[in-house]
């Protein structure tokens, strides 16, 4: 056991990091090992990407991920987290090409090759630099594997499941309508995908028919795709079109026929009720062309220009999009085809890299028929071997794998996973392989694989695989837990739980835990751009690490709620951390002396049952929070114990105990033991605070591998705790005679127990410590019914009345008159209020839950003005 005088008065939480984090990384806590005897629970990382910094949703995603980590492994488990980064496709080749703008140089004037060379150099000095950010947060996973999504092990387990699903008929190259940047020249996924709302217009065109006078009126917001029309489509139970269905008409501007037909996909209610058809640029639009078999017609060009193509007038080629919707607008107008202009709001789509407004193009892809995998990840969740907290995110999942739609997964970028496709160079001939059948005559596909691809394979691709008989795959797959935002459910977690039956026939976890996502104070997203972010490095630095990670753990709640954080918030962590290292000195200072012997359970007083039973209570409470993932209430949970219980209460009494020589070596035990066991309950929250103290008082070896404490039938006192309770009861009841009496903090005060039969054994047990908890000099006792003194207060305790006589504490007259001068001010604005009331245009105007406020505030005063003339009588009497 350390002196006292070793434990710094102050705790210098970026000085304890530090040397803390070294300490851990030195003794190699965090490396798992495959071939231990203990149960595996392990845990992959969401990887960041490599283009990332820490931001605030990593900090909760991260301590979410150590919490349950550093609770299991010491718990008796053989914890693996396993750490990496992905080499996010369009992201890191966008932050490449710009800084080759900057130099006056594309990729295209490099090549694929020196391009891909120039994205290494760049990846591999930035790949780690998000996880050693994660090491601020105190993040306990095993750099000994880090894995990031392009190094070999995922090339190879990549390249294994693409041939695969590719020989089974689940990937096949196909046209689409895909979501297309004009800026990054690729297709992107919805994730990708921004959508936010626009004011624009809504054009109602008139379409003239075909050898006869008249016309149908169609509504479009993209007036620049009719050159690309295949038909205008109604709904077949629109009377109003019921006999048009089946005609032609002539698309303005361009002379080219369609027909008119008929598909419920029409809502009769939008603009006019008819729509036009350009199945090449709008996916509902490329279903209905399917349905009718129309021929796709592709008018608008990779660049988001107008393509120089027979169906687009001349004048129209080559203009940028929004030039050729100008143009095309007013000279429909000029031509008499132009009925009518509105504003429409709409929600258009936004590249997430580059904010340029998609376009859906039709475009040959490569795709995954996800149908057929579907089937078992639906099964999967239904029969409970996934299983999602919070359950009402099940729900989520399985309407949308329900209804899943094939995923189209090539991207038309130079980083990233080039897809194993190879071509003839003379007949065309494809062949998909791990390899490259002959070099001389085949090049590979140009596309890359959209990164969400080989994320999927990352619980196992991170494991060995394909080599199922890798000691990590066998000892630490499938993974335990996944934790992560709702926002990546489809991106992400189906598409592992897809790939994991399909490829290892287990799933990849058994638990999907998902959080809520990180908001300002006003519940805002937060945004660069809207200037209402924090760093969690910079909050680190003002706070320390432990009271950002209680801060953020407090917060969560089971449901999954966002989390609404300000700055100041995590004040809270830190005046708990500061608690912690007070309190914890304070007991040690108290230590001197001490045998470290267990505790003498014969020799425990009734105080010591109750805190050994609170503490009891405690840890069965944190272990099935734990285990029910209930982070945040375990967080409030421990505050409460090591707060109120241990330091406002079990502490103040250790004093009394401590000054008796009979108790204070047990006592000390007590004081000691209680310590070690909360300091290892909230080591999985707050690491760097209780591995430091345990360091420097020398309880024992390293806290991160210490056993974490498990309910003992042996330490349940419930008799005793009841009696503790009843005492702290009576504390409480008489601290409160005090505030209301202005009774001088200092004044000792004799009471006189009016104790029921059945309580007074109990008062006699506890009478040491309500005499040094509420200051009270002398207790007497006397029967229940006796009448109350004159000049005296009372309190109710259970069925027990206690009386303080006040005559000798406090001058009574002044007192008298201090209450009537509160009562007079209480009246005072009752009467104001109640005038409010009654007044009629008040009653009629005011929002409604302003009179409910103030007829709550009338009920109030009325409350108070009652104990007080009660608080003013019996010091008259």
């Amino acid at each position: 056991m350390t002196k006292v005088n070793d434990l710094p008065t102050v705790y210098d939480a970026a000085a304890a990091e530090e040397k803390v984090y070294k300490f851990w990384e030195d003794g190699k806590f965090f490396i798992a090992d495959a071939k231990s005897k203990k149960p595996a629970y392990s845990i992959v990382i969401p990887p960041p990407n490599v283009t990332g910094v820490l931001h605030m949703g990593h900090a909760l995603d991260e301590t979410l991920q150590d919490i349950l980590i550093r609770y299991h492994r010491m718990a008796g488990y053989e914890a693996l987290w396993l750490p990496g980064t992905d080499h996010a496709g369009i992201a890191t080749q966008n932050v490449v090409e710009k800084k080759l703008r900057e130099e006056g140089l594309s990729r295209y004037d490099l090549g694929r090759e020196k391009f891909l060379e120039k994205t290494w150099e760049w990846t591999n000095l930035h790949k780690s630099a998000i996880l050693d950010q994660c090491k601020r947060l105190g993040a306990s996973f095993d750099r000994t594997r880090e894995r990031f999504t392009l190094d070999e092990g995922c090339s190879k387990a990549v390249k294994e499941v693409f041939v695969k699903l590719y020989e089974k008929g689940l990937i096949y190259k196909g046209a689409y309508i895909v979501n297309w940047c004009p800026r990054c020249q690729s297709a992107i996924s919805d994730v990708e995908t921004d959508y936010e709302t626009q004011a624009g217009h809504l054009w109602e065109i008139s379409y003239p028919f075909r050898g006869e006078a008249g016309a149908i009126i169609i509504a479009t917001t993209r007036p620049e795709t009719m050159f690309g029309d295949a038909a205008i489509a109604v709904n077949p139970n629109d009377f109003k079109y019921k006999d048009l269905i089946g005609k032609k008409v002539i698309i303005p501007l361009s002379g080219r026929e369609i027909p008119i037909i008929a598909d419920d996909y029409v809502d009769k209610s939008f603009g006019t009720g008819a729509l036009k058809i350009t199945p090449a640029h709008d996916p509902n639009d490329f279903e209905v062309g399917r349905r009718h078999n129309l021929n796709p017609i592709w008018v608008i060009d990779e660049e988001g220009r107008m393509k120089a193509c027979g169906e687009v007038p001349a004048e129209f080629h080559g203009l940028d999009r929004y030039d050729a919707r100008k143009k095309i607008v007013g000279m429909l107008e000029y031509n008499n085809f132009l009925l009518r202009t509105r504003e429409h709001e709409h929600n258009v789509g936004q590249c997430q890299r580059c904010h340029t407004t998609i376009e859906p193009l039709l475009s040959e892809q490569w795709f995954v028929k996800m149908e057929p995998l579907a089937k078992e990840a639906i099964a999967a969740v239904n029969d409970g071997r996934i299983k999602f907290v919070p359950e009402r995110w099940t729900k989520n999942y399985l309407g949308w794998m329900e209804n899943i739609r094939d995923w189209c997964i090539s991207r038309q970028l130079w980083w990233g996973h080039q897809i194993p496709a190879y071509y003839h160079k003379v007949t065309g001939e494809m062949v998909v392989a791990k390899e490259n059948p002959d070099p001389e005559n085949y090049e590979q596909d140009s596309d890359v694989l959209d990164t969400w691809f080989s994320s999927a394979l990352w619980p196992f691709s991170t494991m060995g695989f394909p080599d199922k008989e890798s000691g990590d795959y066998k000892k630490f797959y499938p993974t335990t837990t996944l934790v992560t935002g709702f926002d990546i459910i489809f991106f992400w977690v189906a598409r592992m739980i897809v790939m994991g039956l399909e490829f290892t026939g287990k799933a990849p976890f058994s638990t999907v835990y998902i959080h809520g996502l990180i908001r300002d104070e006003k519940g805002r997203k937060m945004s660069k751009s809207g200037g209402n972010t924090l760093d969690p490095v910079v909050l680190i630095d003002k706070y320390g690490c432990d009271a950002v990670r209680f801060t953020l753990t407090s917060l969560c709640t089971y449901g999954g709620q966002d989390i609404k954080i300000s700055d100041e918030r995590f004040e809270y962590g830190r005046n708990f951390a500061n608690k912690i290292w007070n309190a914890s000195r304070f007991v040690l200072m108290n230590l001197e002396g001490a045998d470290n012997k267990p505790v003498d359970a014969e020799s425990l007083t009734i105080a010591d049952k109750w805190i050994l039973d609170k503490l009891n209570t405690v840890v069965k409470e944190v272990n099935g929070n734990i285990k029910d993932f209930r982070i945040g209430e375990t967080a409030h949970v421990l505050y409460d114990f090591f707060w109120n219980s241990y330091c406002d209460r079990y502490v103040e009494i250790a004093k009394i105990q401590l000054a008796d020589e009979a108790q204070k070596l047990n006592t000390q035990r007590v004081l000691q033991y209680v310590l070690d066991m909360a300091l290892r309950m909230l080591h999985p929250i707050m690491p760097y605070i209780t591995e430091e103290i345990r360091q420097l008082s020398g309880m024992g070896s390293a806290l991160i591998i210490a056993e974490f404490p498990q309910y003992d039938k042996t330490l349940a006192f419930a008799h005793e705790a009841k009696q503790m309770e009843f005492g702290f009861e009576t504390v409480k009841s008489l601290r409160n005679i005090r505030q209301s009496f202005n009774i001088p903090a200092g004044a000792k005060v004799n009471i006189e127990i009016r104790a029921a039969k059945a309580e007074k054994p109990v008062f006699e047990a506890i009478e040491s410590y309500v005499k040094r908890l509420a200051k009270v000099e002398g207790i007497t006792y006397a029967g229940n019914n006796e009448p109350l003194p004159p000049k005296s207060a009372a309190a109710v305790v259970s069925a027990s009345k206690i009386v303080i006589p006040l005559a000798d504490l406090i001058d009574l007259n002044e007192e008298i008159s201090r209450q009537r001068k509160k009562l007079d001010k209480l009246l005072s604005e009752k009467k104001s209020l109640s005038g409010r009331m009654s007044n009629p245009n008040f009653a009629a105007n005011a929002p409604k839950e302003l009179i409910e406020q103030t007829n709550l505030r009338i009920d109030e005063i009325t409350a108070q003005e009652n104990t007080i003339a009660e608080l003013i009588k019996s010091l008259q009497n």
